[in-house]
């Protein structure tokens, strides 16, 4: 997975028209052209070539990136109407909650997912709710009531409207699985999620929260940043540092030299990156999991985002397990509880 991700990122820069040079003053190739993204003029255009020190200004590299449709600011151009959740199975209860499979339209797209609904009268205004945004798993591999299981059900004990969706292309979801660092299809499933809970009579939509393990970190915290109704996120072994550091500190070769991204690219690489909007936050907090033994995503991964969002002014609680895995396995309990507690104060 991760050197498909390292993949999906060298080809978002060679789409882009970027390319690796050791000399940035002599940049033979030439930008997209078309017009520029948010311009007040519709016949403008990123310039075809660098300026003579090789560099771009940073209105035309943000124009370039706004037209990158994984990018935040392409995502905030789009519509997400959802629809009403339609079950297609009613499953075993859980102890003060039931469960149910349910679906709802993404692009056109039947997606489907696993909902659970606390028992009883729903508060006034509705219950508070968690998307819920499971990790990378094989798309063939994956069933809808699988997974997750003690996750989702420490949320809905705790009397949450969970939702997790399954992502498009994944088990019996239409639609074709093209990954979450590179294409904006999983990010746009979640945001459709999110507006047909808000239009469930049982949801209050003004208590709207993420969760997100590992990939589903990053689709929280883009998702976050593309919806301002979302309060708050915990995001547990998130792949959350900016898009340049992925592409050069995941997964390295154990022989031979890291990869290594010239100036103009790590420039756009950071630029495209959720991280580099997270001012945009506005307060709304951010809790972070991860364990030091992660042997699928580094620790460092939350410390750079966790140093990303005290840089911009955003309130973080980040917690280290020391030795704990990428599920945090022998820590699952406290992680639990310090996320239910977290959402609880804030939805």
């Amino acid at each position: 997975m991760r050197r498909l991700v390292q993949l999906g990122l060298l080809l978002l820069v060679a789409g882009a028209g970027w390319i690796a040079v050791t000399q940035p003053e002599n940049l033979p190739f030439e930008l997209p052209s078309g017009p520029t993204a948010g311009s007040s003029n519709p016949g403008s255009s990123v310039p075809s070539r660098p300026a003579p020190n090789g560099t771009l200004t940073d209105a035309a590299l943000n124009a370039l990136v706004a037209r990158q449709p994984i990018s935040v600011q392409a995502l905030r151009a789009r519509k997400y109407p959802g629809s009403a959740l339609t079950v297609r199975n009613t499953l075993r209860a859980g102890v003060n909650y039931s469960r149910q499979v349910v679906s709802y339209q993404s692009d056109g797209l039947r997606i489907n997912a696993l909902l659970t609904v606390p028992n009883g009268t729903p508060p006034k205004g509705g219950w508070p709710t968690i998307v819920f945004n499971h990790g990378y798993i094989p798309p063939a591999e994956y069933r809808t009531t699988e997974r997750y299981v003690a996750y989702q059900d420490a949320f809905a004990r705790a009397g949450f409207v969970t939702l997790k969706s399954d992502y498009r292309g994944h088990g019996s979801s239409e639609g074709e699985a093209r990954g979450g660092y590179n294409d904006p299809g999983y990010t746009i499933d979640v945001l459709n999620a999110a507006a047909s809970l808000k239009a469930d009579p049982r949801v209050n939509p003004a208590r709207l929260g993420l969760w997100g393990h590992s990939m589903g970190g990053q689709l929280s915290l883009r998702a976050m940043l593309v919806d301002n109704s979302f309060k708050a996120a915990s995001l547990w072994a998130g792949v959350v540092a900016s898009y340049d550091v992925l592409a050069t500190d995941w997964n390295p070769p154990a022989i031979g030299p890291k990869p290594t991204l010239d100036r103009l690219n790590r420039r756009y690489l950071r630029a495209l990156s959720p991280n580099a909007l997270l001012r945009d936050l506005k307060g709304r907090p951010i809790q972070l999991h991860h364990g030091t033994n992660d042997a699928e995503v580094p620790y460092s991964f939350q410390k750079a985002l966790a140093d990303d969002l005290r840089a911009a002014g955003q309130s973080v609680e980040a917690y280290r397990y020391e030795g704990d895995n990428h599920n945090l396995s022998q820590n699952l309990s406290t992680a639990l509880r310090r996320s239910v507690a977290f959402f609880k104060a804030n939805l």
